[in-house]
């Protein structure tokens, strides 16, 4: 999956994991008997698989959906393993065609769409209209890039949906093809290796065509999945809470706990649940916590089972040698530490006139030694100081430990005086315009207004400053974010690009003009080279061949400067130790299926250390 992050994600990587806080025995539920947990959250922006695009949304769509695949949630290095199919599919000679085969038995939840409020069977037809709907323009969907161009006749499909009429849904498409009620055949323009990855991400759920067509615009409040949890209430400012679906039980649907894994995966007791049902908690509920300070209190009452770790508390948990300290220790906490293949990035609009791209040589030439410019400007040593040394400098838009990550450092790396220098170049001595006489004021949208949002805005703000410019900032909500970079409203951003399979093509599509806004390349970057490369890479297999390609895509890249390569975070979480199961997942979504709270470890601790005075009141 392509997954959309605010740049304040960097504090909390790590603890996308189902986490607990409550009110009275945090071991019981509202019946005194099933078990509930409760977590915190970011707005959820939508529950439509087919539109939702950023972590917190497709955390929740997970719990709720579920594809063709999914990731083998032990497995190192990763895996991918059927999910709805019933086993992986047959692949054509010429690795054009896949074949599935579904799972019978399966059936959506029962919802008010279904004839009598019953769920019925999933079918291949609705994993058919589920891709339709991705490429259906009237959606905006940011996940045709998997698509488009891949699928025969998707685009032919994606181009009638232009048309301001309804789309037709029933209109063929030669590679989407319904053999039986069973079978689904998905045929391919020219070999796509990223396939099967691609299958496991939100994009590729299955949805009830019913469901759609009743609740319409409204479809992305009333989920209707056949995953282990279904929606029971959703204040979009204040809680999202799920249930076990009853579906699973009353067909007699039974999923298992992986029953294999390593040595140290079972001496690290994650092999306890070896092949008993899942998922292991009853009910989740989602407290949205904008302050950083007021989850981690509620994390040191025990209200909730895990927490991120902010600046201002970084030297308090984490001693010198980033291990953690005894007091946190001795009451039972973890330090769970992992590094995270995400790329953290400050974008720039190729639409813009004054920072973008142009059909004039020479002013074309200015805008990208600005862009050079601000990239030497920013210190990383400085961002990684504020971010308490838990950052790696990146040099390109490839994350260790991909294939193709350049081993060289940046040209552009943090030099004042070559920052200046470009600054001249670029017609802005000292930072002000040599044609108007007027100092440069560049515009950065944020995506949260959170204390640590502002900090490191002010932060790079200064850095921007020592060569003249200056750099002002508009504070949004994700959702009016989100909706400004589908628009093509922002001048410079900032956003996290977190990998959505093990394959460095996953970054290099944020550089494909096809991919441009609303899709996943919000720089809306275009340059004739690299699509001819990508659209060549993109097909080939792993090989030592690609990597080099990869490679000299990224040099390009770097050179044109669309993004300000700012970090790659190392992901720090604490948790609860009755939270078990728990094992770091770069594609996290739909894993919480199989993590336990474990009651008796709770309630001990709980009336050992719990802050009854700290308690929450139902959420409220």
């Amino acid at each position: 999956m392509l997954r959309l992050l605010p740049a304040a994600f960097a504090v909390f990587v790590g603890s996308l994991f189902v986490s607990g806080c409550g009110n009275g025995d945090l071991t019981a539920g509202h019946d005194g008997s099933e078990l509930v947990s409760f977590s915190s959250t970011t707005r959820i922006r939508g529950l439509d698989p087919a539109t939702s695009g950023e972590v917190s949304s497709s955390v929740a769509i997970s719990r709720i959906y579920e594809g063709l695949l999914q990731y083998d949630y032990l497995a190192r290095p990763y895996k991918v393993i059927p999910a709805l199919a019933e086993s992986m599919p047959e692949v054509s000679e010429d690795g054009l065609t896949y074949t599935f085969k579904l799972r019978k038995g399966i059936f959506f939840q029962d919802d008010p769409c279904f004839p009598d409020g019953k769920g019925r069977e999933l079918t291949a037809r609705d994993f058919e209209y589920s891709i339709k709907r991705v490429a259906d323009v009237k959606n905006i969907s940011s996940g045709f890039w998997a698509y488009n161009g891949r699928i025969k006749g998707i685009d032919v499909f994606h181009d009638q949906s232009k048309l301001p009429e309804p789309t037709d849904y029933d209109m063929p498409v030669e590679g989407l093809k319904v053999v039986d009620s069973h079978t689904l055949q998905i045929k391919l323009t020219e070999p796509y290796p990223q396939l099967l990855y691609v299958l496991t991400m939100h994009y590729a759920y299955a949805v009830p065509r019913e469901a759609v067509e009743l609740y319409g615009k409204k479809f992305t409040n009333h989920p209707v999945g056949t995953g282990p949890y279904r929606l029971v209430e959703w204040r979009r400012n204040s809680r999202i809470e799920f249930e076990r679906n009853p579906k699973w039980a009353e067909t007699g649907r039974v999923e298992t706990y992986p029953a294999s894994g390593t040595p140290e995966q079972e001496a690290a007791g994650l092999l306890k649940d070896a092949g008993k049902s899942i998922p292991f908690i009853d009910r989740l509920v989602q407290f949205v916590v904008d302050d950083t300070s007021t989850s981690w209190m509620m994390f040191l009452a025990g209200q909730l089972d895990s927490s991120a770790i902010s600046p201002d508390n970084w030297d308090a948990v984490i001693t010198p040698d980033k291990s953690l300290n005894d007091s946190l220790e001795k009451r039972g906490i973890e330090l769970i530490s992992s590094p995270y293949t995400a790329v953290f990035y400050m974008g720039f609009n190729w639409d813009d006139p004054q920072v973008g791209a142009s059909d004039d040589p020479e002013q074309d030439m200015r805008n990208r030694k600005l862009r050079q410019a601000l990239s030497c400007a920013y210190e990383f040593a400085q961002m990684n100081q504020f971010m308490n040394n838990r950052l790696y400098p990146i040099d390109g838009p490839i994350p260790t430990p991909l294939a193709g990550v350049l081993e060289e450092p940046s040209p552009y790396r943090f030099n004042l005086e070559k920052a200046k220098q470009l600054l001249i170049e670029a017609g802005y001595p000292e930072g002000i315009d040599s044609k108007t006489g007027r100092r440069l004021e560049l515009n950065m949208e944020l995506g949260s207004a959170d204390s640590n949002t502002r900090q490191s805005m002010e932060l790079m703000a200064n850095m921007f400053q020592k060569i003249g410019i200056v750099l002002k900032t508009n504070y949004n909500t994700w959702p009016a974010f989100i909706e400004k970079m589908n628009r093509r409203q922002a001048q410079l951003f900032r956003l996290a690009w977190v990998a959505d399979y093990p394959d460095a093509e996953n970054f290099l599509a944020l550089f494909y003009s096809q991919n441009a806004s609303p899709g996943p390349n919000h720089s809306n970057y275009r340059n004739p080279e690299i699509d001819r490369l990508y659209e060549k890479v993109r097909v080939m297999p792993d090989s030592p061949e690609r990597t080099a390609i990869y490679e000299e895509m990224a040099k390009i890249i770097v050179e044109d400067a669309p993004w300000v390569f700012m970090y790659q975070p190392m992901s720090f979480s604490l948790k609860h130790s009755w939270i078990e199961n728990y094992i770091p997942h770069d594609y996290p979504y739909g894993m919480g299926k199989y993590r336990r709270v474990n009651r008796e470890v709770r309630s001990e601790w709980n009336a050992s250390y719990g802050d009854k005075k700290m308690k929450m009141s139902g959420g409220e």
